[in-house]
């Protein structure tokens, strides 16, 4: 191998170490947090999206490799993910405390990681977009709020369906509406909100640099 193979196979083997890092550290606050879950049927249902995501991401990885900006994001909404499946999003401990003191009407733990959902999950969407379909950034920056905008919806209704026909004593304890009939809607749009707000941040990142906010991978 020559000097130039010699280095770029130094570079890919750094810049795997953090996915590594990454995956292992989050294998273990999953294994942590499936230990006794405050419920553990919501806890199966909730972790849906993680039997799906992490095997995905990991057996497409030397297919499509994302940047290690989009692996930290993902692991951090995995992880708040997580937590809110080993409490139930609607009894988080520290979220109680907070509507106790603060004479909250609700929990707001569920709000907060649905619109964590579109804040950190839309960066590596909007990297899908432009790496693996070929979209123009700005395209690709609008095609993610809508997205966003589409899955939050669709989730919202599977997790509806899904709580009434698999267990319908666990439908208010998963669904977390917490007596807000309007909690659906809210959620799918502070997701929105959240992705607005990342790719309006990555675009007037993206000017100042005058280069795309991208690292091919």
């Amino acid at each position: 191998m020559n000097a130039s193979g010699v280095q770029a196979s130094s570079l890919d083997s750094g810049r795997d170490r953090l996915p590594r890092i990454l995956f292992v550290a989050y294998v273990a606050v999953w294994v942590l947090t499936a230990i006794k879950p405050f419920n553990r049927q919501d806890w199966l249902l909730e972790n849906r999206l993680v039997f799906a995501a992490v095997p995905a991401l990991v057996l497409t990885y030397r297919k499509f490799r994302f940047s290690n900006f989009s692996y930290v994001l993902v692991t951090v909404y995995l992880t708040l993910h997580a937590v809110g499946a080993h409490y139930t999003y609607s009894e988080m401990p520290v979220f109680n405390w907070m509507r106790d003191g603060w004479q909250f009407s609700r929990n707001h733990y569920d709000r907060v990681v649905h619109f964590l959902f579109g804040l950190l999950i839309s960066y590596p969407l909007w990297e899908l977009l432009v790496r693996g379909a070929g979209l123009r950034p700005g395209w690709a920056r609008a095609g993610t709020v809508h997205v966003v905008m589409a899955w939050s919806a669709l989730y919202e209704m599977i997790e509806s369906t899904v709580a009434h026909i698999v267990s319908p004593e666990l439908g208010a304890a998963y669904n977390g509406i917490q007596g807000d009939i309007w909690d659906a809607q809210k959620d799918a749009a502070l997701a929105m909100a959240g992705a607005s707000i990342t790719m309006t941040l990555a675009a007037l990142w993206s000017r100042r640099l005058r280069a795309p906010l991208l690292r091919s991978a």
